[in-house]
């Protein structure tokens, strides 16, 4: 397959490595050339585009069998979310209404749930975020949804959960520099999935997603905070964190949400077998190279 990759970043460059390591002709598309080093090494043809300007998605030289946007907002507020999701998937579909893919994968985020009651969501549900941003999110999905049935364009959309792996993964890096806190009694529950299971979910996607759907990209257990943070304190031998009144930043910037993300769609309709189930063996993966790199970085705890 020709693959074209938009925002080959944290997640774009290890999706296109492997999708090239399959025999596939990968494309990926930056806004700027600084990782055309990065991409070439790991297979990839380095593009230049930006999809919140239309016209440099002339530039790029089609068809593609696949298309995937990947993008990222740089965690911008409302107006880049705007530009770069809502404005840039609308360019999509129209510059590749010529020559449609046989398959395109969005790459969402369960942000658009708005649920805070500690309930099962599943793609059924209602998605009615608080944030700006969320709202967004909905717009964007919106446009793909109307695309895929008035105009039969081949969208499959993935909700993806807080992304963590190597290098990344918010709460992890805080408590390993003894700045994390735990918000409340603990309770708040985390949705998450390793960056190699949103790789296995958007090639499962592209291979098998029915255009049109959409599925939730999360691993099999969602996790209070405290019982997260009580497996690093037991697995890294440090103390646990201390506790807050105040709502973690981050957290806040996404919408107080309390929901347990169900993947049973992801699992049943497109077939795909998690690599890291939960994130006691994802984050082992990451402690694990960590330590073999001299990099686990554990600060003093405080006295």
């Amino acid at each position: 397959m020709r693959v074209l990759i938009i925002g080959c970043g944290y997640v774009g460059i290890p999706l296109g490595a492997e999708l090239a390591r399959l025999g596939h002709e990968v494309f990926g598309v930056r806004r700027s050339t600084d990782a055309d080093a990065e991409l070439k090494a790991a297979g990839i043809h380095p593009l230049v585009a930006d999809i919140s300007r239309r016209e440099d998605l002339d530039k790029l030289t089609g068809p593609f069998d696949w298309v995937i946007n990947t993008v990222a907002s740089s965690r911008g507020g409302a107006a880049e979310y705007e530009q770069v999701y809502l404005n840039g998937t609308r360019h999509l579909i129209d510059w590749l209404s010529a020559n449609p893919p046989k398959k395109f994968v969005y790459t969402s985020s369960t942000g658009v749930y708005g649920q805070n009651d500690g309930s099962l969501v599943k793609e059924s549900s209602p998605t009615e975020p608080q944030t700006d941003t969320g709202k967004i999110l909905v717009q964007t999905e919106k446009v793909l949804f109307d695309a895929a049935q008035q105009k039969n364009f081949p969208a499959v959309i993935l909700r993806v959960a807080g992304i963590y792996g190597p290098d990344r993964g918010h709460l992890f890096q805080q408590y390993c520099r003894n700045e994390a806190k735990i918000a409340g009694k603990g309770e708040r529950l985390i949705n998450m999935i390793h960056r190699d299971d949103v790789v296995g979910a958007i090639i499962a996607a592209l291979k098998n997603g029915r255009p049109g759907e959409v599925y939730n990209a999360v691993d099999d257990e969602p996790v209070a905070q405290i019982h997260f943070f009580r497996w690093l304190s037991e697995t890294l031998g440090k103390y646990m964190p201390p506790f807050s009144a105040e709502e973690d930043v981050a957290q806040s910037k996404r919408g107080v949400t309390q929901k347990k993300i169900s993947n049973r769609k992801l699992k049943m309709e497109l077939g795909y077998q998690f690599k890291y189930p939960t994130f006691r063996q994802g984050y082992t993966a990451e402690i694990t190279r960590l330590d073999r790199a001299g990099e686990l970085d554990l600060a003093p705890e405080p006295r």
